[in-house]
């Protein structure tokens, strides 16, 4: 049974097309991986198929009564509200259908014996809804997807308003987890989670009956939920069964082949253009140069898809720090209630460490703690000498109003245009990209105009929150491969152990620290 059917889908943005005649059909309980490089789509086209965006042309096509489940990280919540009350709203729809039964019964008292049988078939109907909904668990169910989200820990009767954005993320997966709806609309559900976490999300999408579509980067999280590909690339989407691996084999074959055919015709192309060249001008073989030139101009040239630029991370580097890089004495972290236990850390020349724990446990805290951004609740921090550091937010200002040549040449204003051009070139950007506005690019490609403005700035200190949010593949590889090349210190917050264990020589778990008070 079909639950979704895109038909002929076309959108751009401007003079930049990013569907051309895309079509798309979703399967009950078919699990889809959404990938391909950042930039190409996957979040729009998300928002068309929710109705949040309008496309430039095609017809897309929900079954009836369908309920769609959409993780949105940018929703709105309002303050006053607790975590419960944002994770008993997913049940709100029950309590209409608990209302329209009572109304139903009411309305027997009145009916003929032929209304009273259609009334009692539709409250059968409902009444399963809400057994299948499990209504009349809501409080347990509540409990138990607090639980394992690590909810309980932040505290039920927290305000919504007042949680990090990892703890939001993860009270909007509840909610949407809760509803049970016919469809989840995953996009990129693993960013702000912590490794726990994402086990039990894994768990739960694995066991998961119904249909769901999931945008992830985290190539070991998709190759563990799904049963189907979708590739998004060059206006195109592909659809391909199997695993990642067997998508990738498929891929290269599929490459190969339109490679050859590509060949073939170029060679009978210059073939054709040779004889038409040495013969158009003999009477005696002119009618025969005729007919190849016909043949020329009637053929479809095949034309291959083009390549997306690689990024490449090289970062520039200062001289080596003293011997200490920092130093903390009895640091209490937090801003108006203590985050952790008093602690004395110690960074050295070269070290290269992780912080890994729960959301909201104080890891960025620690990281502007240290960097002197926020003051301690209590406790000090001591800076070592001839520090350069470098430092990656977990997220961009997502007011800004810039475009990406300027928000870089603001950073290095001695640059020229080219220049400029040139190193976000090299960070994977087109044209069209480092022309664009900031806030119009998806979150992998702000990440890497970030990272562009990183990588050309001296450092001997790298401080980074989770890097590799939104990152595409390549990307994320060629990061990786950057930072273990990096003769500098890293400290930096990950959730991905298969990313930082080639390069990390020791972690730091947060955990062992928090107070447990937010």
């Amino acid at each position: 049974m079909s639950i979704l059917n895109v038909e002929n889908l076309s959108h751009g943005f401007g003079d930049r097309a990013i569907f051309n005649q895309v079509s798309f059909r979703l399967l009950k309980g078919e699990h889809i991986g959404l990938i391909g490089p950042n930039g190409e789509g996957k979040s729009t086209f998300m928002n068309i198929v929710t109705d949040r965006l309008m496309p430039d042309e095609g017809k897309v096509e929900w079954a009836k009564n369908v309920r769609i489940g959409y993780l949105d990280q940018h929703a709105i919540l309002k303050q006053g509200m607790t975590v419960r009350d944002v994770l008993t709203s997913a049940f709100d729809f029950l309590l209409d259908i608990e209302s329209r039964i009572g109304f139903l019964y009411e309305k027997m008292a009145e009916d003929s014996p032929e209304e009273i049988e259609k009334s009692l078939e539709e409250v059968g109907d409902l009444q399963e809804l809400l057994e299948f909904h499990d209504f009349y668990l809501v409080d347990s169910k509540v409990e138990e997807v607090g639980n394992a989200l690590g909810l309980n820990d932040i505290g039920m009767d927290k305000d919504i308003t007042e949680l990090s954005g990892g703890q939001r993320t993860k009270v909007l997966l509840g909610k949407l987890l809760l509803e049970k709806p016919d469809i989840l609309l995953l996009d990129e559900p693993t960013n702000y989670l912590d490794e726990q976490h994402i086990e039990w999300l894994k768990r739960y999408l694995n066991d998961y009956e119904n249909a769901f579509i999931l945008i992830s980067h985290d190539l070991p999280f998709v190759d563990s939920v799904i049963n189907l590909i979708y590739h998004m690339d060059n206006q195109k989407l592909t659809r391909y069964v199997g695993d990642y691996a067997k998508f990738q084999e498929v891929l290269e074959a599929k490459k190969a082949q339109e490679q050859a055919a590509y060949n073939k015709q170029q060679n009978e192309i210059a073939d054709l253009k040779d004889f038409v060249a040495r013969n158009k001008a003999r009477v005696a073989t002119r009618n025969m140069a005729m007919s190849r030139q016909k043949k020329l101009d009637k053929m479809d040239i095949l034309e291959l898809a083009s390549e997306k630029p690689k990024p490449r991370f090289n970062f520039k580097e200062a001289g080596a720090t003293g011997r200490r890089v920092f130093e903390t004495a009895e640091l209490i972290i937090g801003y108006d209630e203590p985050l952790s236990k008093p602690l004395n850390l110690v960074m050295e020349r070269k070290q290269k460490i992780v912080l890994k724990g729960t959301n909201g446990i104080g890891k960025t805290t620690l990281l502007k703690s240290i960097l002197g951004l926020i003051p301690p609740v209590a406790g000090t921090v001591e800076q070592g000498e001839k520090l350069h550091v470098g430092y990656f937010e977990q997220e961009m200002d997502q007011d800004i109003r810039t475009s990406c040549i300027d928000e870089v040449w603001n950073e290095f204003p001695s640059l020229n245009q080219n220049e400029v051009r040139s190193a976000l070139a090299q960070c994977g950007l087109t044209r069209k990209h480092i022309e664009s506005m900031v806030k119009v690019l998806s979150g992998g490609e702000q990440a890497k105009v970030r990272l562009c403005k990183l990588i050309n700035r001296e450092t001997n200190i790298l401080v980074l929150d989770e890097p590799t949010n939104h990152l595409d593949v390549d990307a994320k590889a060629e990061l990786q491969r950057a930072l273990e090349a990096y003769n500098g210190g890293i400290l930096m917050v990950c959730h991905e152990p298969e990313f930082y264990e080639s390069f990390v020589n020791e972690v730091w778990d947060c955990s062992q620290w928090t107070t447990k008070v937010f």
